[in-house]
């Protein structure tokens, strides 16, 4: 038993070490470290060159976390008020957002010859975009203040809120459930949200006001244990755990702002660099090649009709044609939503999970290689 976890510590410790180095590299050249971190995460995942034999629940964990953070953080920048404001206006926005990037799958699943019902979860791998993927990019290149991002992230709330309603109908479907069980399912995700919304938005500062306290200690336990317990309600309630998160980082007012800022920051990074490397490990290179140039194919399609989009959403804010073109660029990237997707349809066609993993590397990688071409 010993012999195992020194074992597993000396694996552990030497893939985060390579990911420090890969991290210094991107550093040095000048792009983001996301496209270096997937890669490496194939390579020594299940099939790779070097099959890591560390704990996949451990990293998957820690991977779910770096995801929460990523999006608390990106909420720390936004209050109530503005949240609000921008859902408002860039509701139009969201109604392209679908009309755009759903139809190209469910479209693609069809002309595959699939299930309609595995054409339609295929629609959903593509329309939705990776919230830890971009909140990533907007941070690495310092963008968390362009006159853009608000509109990029009106869009990827209105997704994830668009997914409080289409996962408990396609759970429901899977399992051959009747129009009540959707019913249900749909009105408690939908209830869940309304009610974290109200709370973030009404009572944010309130509360932030209450929890307010001088020890750094006390002010990490208290947002980190709140982050994971409010994600966890929501994904118990078939509601985006990430959502969850983002919504406690909007509630967070006043010098708590300030103070988890400074406190998470850390965390964040390297539970994030944590997510995209077992992102990579979780696919199987050889699975890959015989659906690469459908992925492709895809992935072009839903590159340009994200950006588009993306471009749409961004001068419905007000800004110029560049920061409508950067807007789109950072919405290309697709992530941990669409393999969850996938996953739930694994057994209903065998093609669904390799070509979305195809699919979802591709445009992980190219989107971080976009936004930093497009300033």
């Amino acid at each position: 038993m010993t012999s195992n976890l020194s074992l597993i510590f000396i694996e552990l410790g030497a893939a985060v070490l390579g990911l420090a180095i890969l991290s210094r590299v991107a550093n040095r050249w000048g792009f983001s470290a996301i496209p270096l971190y997937l890669v490496s995460g194939l390579a020594f995942g299940n099939g790779g060159i070097a099959p890591l034999r560390v704990s996949a629940d451990f990293v998957h964990i820690g991977a779910e976390i770096g995801v929460l953070l990523l999006l608390f953080m990106l909420g720390l920048d936004y209050t109530g008020a503005e949240l609000k404001a921008n859902l408002k206006r860039g509701v139009n926005a969201g109604v392209i957002d679908f009309l755009l990037n759903f139809p190209p799958g469910l479209v693609a699943g069809l002309l595959l010859h699939w299930k309609p019902l595995a054409a339609i979860l295929l629609g959903g791998v593509t329309y939705i975009s990776s919230s830890g993927v971009i909140a990533k990019i907007l941070s690495e290149l310092r963008r968390l203040s362009n006159p853009e991002t608000p509109a990029i992230l009106c869009v990827l709330v209105l997704e994830d809120l668009a997914m409080a309603v289409y996962l408990p109908i396609a759970a429901v479907l899977l399992v051959g459930g009747g129009t009540a069980r959707i019913f249900v399912s749909v009105t408690i995700a939908v209830t869940a949200v309304f009610l974290v919304l109200v709370i973030a938005v009404r009572y944010g500062e309130r509360l932030s006001e209450f929890a307010r306290h001088d020890s750094d200690e006390i002010i990490l336990l208290s947002v980190l244990g709140t982050v994971l317990l409010v994600g966890g309600i929501a994904q118990r309630l078939q509601v985006s755990a990430a959502i969850g998160a983002f919504l406690v980082g909007i509630a967070v007012s006043g010098p708590m702002r300030e103070q988890s800022h400074r406190l998470l920051s850390p965390l964040r990074d390297f539970f994030a660099a944590i997510f995209f490397f077992f992102f990579g490990l979780q696919i199987a290179p050889a699975s890959l090649v015989s659906v690469l140039a459908s992925a492709a194919a895809l992935g072009a399609v839903t590159a340009a009709t994200k950006i588009a989009s993306g471009y749409w959403a961004a001068r419905r804010f007000g800004t110029d044609s560049r920061a409508g073109l950067r807007a789109g660029a950072a919405l290309v990237a697709r992530g941990e939503f669409s393999i969850v997707i996938a996953g739930m349809g694994a057994g209903l066609e065998s093609q669904l999970e390799p070509l979305s993993a195809a699919y979802v590397l591709l445009l992980a990688v190219l989107g971080p290689i976009l936004a930093r071409a497009i300033r």
